[in-house]
């Protein structure tokens, strides 16, 4: 062990991981008790079990294995978490799950590690696993890596074996980028070097587990870097006193220096910082606060205040990287709801670039990202946020996660490479005729008339008939057919739901152009998920769309079939088709719900004008 008159090292996090059975666990649990860190009445209540389990051995890992389902299937789920301390520092170590099916688990730990202990299994060496976790601890940051060659006992400690997967792992990883990767060969189940060097593996001359997490260098880079803090709440006790409450994210502050507030671009002072012991003169990273400004700004939730020397990026357009974590995939088009530091927005995948074979370090073309798939994708947001690269030392404002906006399932998380440039060469043109001008020339109220259902609901012949009767009244109009449209606009696009989702998207936009214009447009599409329907809502006002739900059986219509689609479907001719062997969202509060088994088109057509007419948009 070091000697305790060496300086002791700031607080060290970090991660364990691998592939499933490499021995993470029992590699945590022998470390602390070798370390003398495990007091002995733990352990004493550990002796009955290994009598149970006839070996008569202590099983290490059930100091880590927190749940009963992971003792009794000998694999962790959950993420267990531990601290402890040395002479030369402080850690929290958390044990990450191996199985694939918990990789998001794996996410979890690594989002808030200095650090990553990745085991191989000597007789095994690199599995895709293995891998998989070295592309997430770097994507969450992790600067720092120690590969652990478990097992050397299982390969009579060989050390061939040990350089074999050493240098394997380094020409994996290289171009992860990073800082430090220290090599060790170990056996957790006997102890050698864990806690200590021992003499089953002479030829290794190098540290101990805990020697070499103990000397890690990490405590000054979060510190180091520019000031950033996220602000998670106004405080306003009374007309006097405005504060802005949050927990410093990188680098430090003074009273008296400049700040600037992102995304405005606002530049002040700190005239003070306040905390539950008082006003104090500095506030580092870790540290939760509240600052107080010179000038009273427009400052909320989700805004990050920042060094004026070095403040944060500012767009609403990014290329990013992107761990998914959902059995369904990620579909390019998709809204989902964005989290970045205390910020929420809605995101988009507008285009996936690639994905990422972890196995071959090779870049492969996907249309969508499967569950576990790590991708590199361009990312539209609804507005402009605050964020660092994650190439920057310390960029904790790099990361984030997507949220599914329904279940709210955390279905994705990553962090941003850079922003787009092309987003900072946008600027919107004031024009002096707006949509209200347009629209008082037709002497009406714009609007979007969305019609949802089944192939063969009748949403066509409704927008028609709607159509017919608004011409009729001297209203201006315009119909989005879901055919006509794929004919021109969406030929490219085939029925994957990738490309439904880009088929919606496309739709959206045009019908919020003719809104601007001052119409009226009728939507006659399938449409099958919320999301995209929801996403069709949100690119015009709120009082601007009315969705209307075709609602007919699907054994209705495929009885009328008029395509014939339905039939080459049942017979396999067509794949991916709504209501066989795609799905369909029904709407939960639509605007309008058309039963077609009790109207006629033609009645349904005059439940629509009449809805128009109380809305006031006839």
């Amino acid at each position: 062990m070091p000697a305790t008159s060496a300086p002791r090292a700031g607080l060290l996090r970090f991660v364990t991981c691998g592939s499933v059975d490499d021995g993470k666990s029992t590699l945590i649990g022998r470390l602390l008790c070798d370390a003398g860190l495990i007091p002995g009445d733990e352990l004493a209540r550990l002796r009955p079990r290994a009598q149970q389990s006839g070996s008569h051995e202590i099983d290490y890992a059930w100091l880590l294995d927190g749940l009963q389902a992971e003792r009794e299937q000998h694999i962790t789920i959950d993420v267990a978490y531990r601290y402890f301390s040395t002479d030369r520092r402080r850690f929290i170590v958390a044990d990450a799950p191996g199985h694939e099916q918990y990789t998001r688990n794996m996410a979890t730990g690594a989002s808030a590690s200095d650090a990553a202990v990745v085991l191989v299994d000597a007789r095994e060496g690199l599995l895709v696993q293995t891998l998989r976790h070295s592309h997430i601890a770097s994507l969450f940051g992790i600067r720092h890596m120690v590969l652990a060659v478990n097992k050397m006992d299982l390969v009579d400690y060989a050390e061939d074996r040990f350089r074999e997967t050493a240098g394997a792992y380094r020409a994996a990883v290289e171009r992860l980028g990073f800082a430090s990767i220290d090599c060790i060969p170990v056996s957790a189940l006997h102890g050698h070097n864990l806690a200590r060097t021992t003499d089953a593996m002479p030829w290794y001359e190098g540290p101990a587990l805990l020697q070499c997490l103990e000397a890690l260098p990490v405590s000054s880079t979060i510190a180091s870097s520019a000031f950033r803090f996220p602000v998670q709440w106004v405080n306003r006790p009374h007309a006097g006193f405005r504060g802005y409450c949050g927990t410093v994210a990188s680098g430090k502050i003074r009273p008296g220096d400049e700040v600037v507030i992102s995304p405005s671009g606002d530049v002040n002072r700190v005239s003070s910082i306040v905390t539950m012991d008082g006003e104090q003169e500095l506030a580092v990273a870790g540290d939760a606060v509240t600052l107080l400004l010179d000038e009273e700004r427009d400052v909320s939730r989700g805004n990050v205040i920042g060094s004026a020397d070095s403040p944060p990026e500012v767009s609403d357009q990014f290329r990013a990287t992107l761990l998914w974590m959902d059995a369904e995939p990620m579909l390019p088009g998709r809204a989902y709801e964005m989290k970045i530091g205390t910020q929420s927005t809605i995101a988009s995948i507008s285009d996936l670039r690639y994905v990422l074979d972890v196995s071959l370090f090779e870049r492969k073309a996907a249309k969508v990202l499967e569950l576990n798939g790590i991708g590199v994708c361009n990312l539209a947001l609804s507005q402009a946020v605050a964020y660092d690269s994650r190439q920057a030392d310390g960029a904790a404002g790099s990361r984030y996660i997507l949220i599914d906006r329904y279940s709210k399932r955390t279905v994705g998380a990553g962090a941003i490479d850079y922003g787009l440039s092309r987003a900072l060469n946008l600027a919107p043109q004031n024009l002096q005729v707006d949509k209200s001008a347009r629209a008082g020339l037709k002497n009406q109220k714009p609007c979007v008339l969305w019609f949802t259902g089944l192939s063969g609901a009748g949403k066509s012949t409704i927008a028609d008939l709607t159509e017919k009767k608004l011409h009729t009244l001297g209203l201006h109009t315009h119909v989005l057919d879901g055919d006509n449209v794929r004919a021109g606009l969406g030929r490219d696009l085939g029925f994957t739901d990738a490309d439904r989702v880009e088929n919606i998207r496309r739709i959206s936009e045009v019908a919020g152009l003719f809104v601007e214009a001052g119409l009226i447009v009728l939507v006659a599409v399938i449409s099958p998920f919320r999301s995209e329907r929801e996403m069709a809502r949100s690119v015009v006002d709120e009082q601007e769309f009315l969705e209307i739900f075709v609602d007919t059986p699907v054994s209705v219509c495929e009885s009328r079939d008029p395509k014939g689609l339905y039939r080459k479907a049942r017979r396999g001719e067509l794949s991916n088709f709504t209501g066989i062997d795609s799905p369909y969202e029904p709407p939960e509060e639509p605007e309008l719900r058309i039963d077609t088994t009790e109207v006629s088109a033609e009645e349904a057509a005059d439940q629509v004008v009449r809805l128009l007419r109380a809305r006031g948009s006839v």
